[in-house]
């Protein structure tokens, strides 16, 4: 006759374990990160795709640059909000929950996962960002290590242009009569004297202006009247590039002001939805919520 032994089974408290661990979900904060870096890169891709077809390279019709801008800020600032709000609902749904909290204390706890996705979402495409800089910067490096070594024939002469005492210098060996013939040595003396004009507040001196028009009638052939006409017209021209360049450099810093304070009202406003949207799977995850109309049974 077989004796059967009594078997002893060992009880786990499942609960006690859970609430022992941590209240971060590591798993699915991960999950959501990818998830949303994934989102993200998709629409940009597909955003980059449409927004090229509007650019033709061949012609000057088609859409404004500035609308074009525009649309590609809203895209990118939409795809940013979108993406994050994605990985938090994500992450909310995947949640394991811990029971020992009330309901609302649920959601402040999935909520809090979905800041952590946004916090790492938002480091990680700073750092993918500034890995890009990067690149641009070496290969800007190269490129200019590859003109400096083409042009170092002409640094030698170069370096008399940017001589601080060289303006000086050309005025203690002024000619009344300039030798024709020599173009090289007058464009170069001309060029010292527009850049001397441009340390100070733009302007050229007469006594310069009058030197440099006859310097054009030794070169040219041209009458005193019309070397004088044409010296004249050359500082209005170098006046209004100079004052394009400001404009352009005034306009650059505005837009990198505003891009600056949409970006962070985009990263504020996308904390909040990566927030709100991690409540809301974690509240359709205690309901056993189904989105049958998104994701249909077949």
């Amino acid at each position: 006759m077989t004796i059967v032994q009594p078997t002893e089974v060992a009880v786990v408290d499942a609960s006690a374990a859970r609430d022992g661990a941590s209240y971060v979900d590591w798993s699915a904060v991960i999950a959501g990160i990818v998830f949303a870096s994934a989102i993200s890169l998709l629409f940009i891709a597909f955003g980059t795709a449409v927004g090229l077809n509007f650019v033709d390279f061949h012609s000057r019709e088609g859409a404004p640059g500035i609308l074009i801008g525009i649309a590609a800020a809203s895209w990118f600032l939409w795809v940013q909000i979108f993406s994050l709000m994605a990985g938090g609902y994500l992450t909310g749904r995947l949640r394991r929950r811990h029971f020992d909290a009330t309901e609302d204390e649920s959601d402040v706890r999935d909520g809090a996962h979905g800041l952590i996705v946004w916090a790492g979402a938002t480091v990680l495409g700073a750092i993918i960002a500034v890995g890009g800089v990067g690149a641009v910067a070496n290969m800007a490096g190269s490129a200019l290590a590859t003109a400096t070594t083409a042009t170092s024939n002409v640094a030698e002469g170069a370096g008399d242009a940017l001589d601080p005492n060289a303006y000086f210098t050309d005025q203690l060996f002024r000619s009344e009569q300039p030798v024709a013939g020599d173009t090289a040595a007058s464009r170069a003396e001309a060029a010292r004297i527009f850049a001397q004009a441009a340390l100070g507040d733009g302007t050229v001196p007469e006594a310069d202006r009058t030197y440099l028009a006859s310097v054009v009638a030794a070169n040219t052939g041209l009458t005193p009247e019309e070397s004088a006409a044409r010296v004249d017209a050359v500082v209005v021209a170098i006046d209004g590039a100079k004052q394009d360049a400001l404009e352009a450099a005034r306009i650059a810093r505005n837009t990198a002001i505003i891009a600056a304070f949409l970006l962070a009202a985009t990263t504020l406003v996308s904390a909040i939805g990566a927030y709100w949207a991690a409540q809301k799977g974690g509240n359709h995850r205690d309901e056993n919520t189904i989105l049958t109309d998104v994701f249909r049974r077949f």
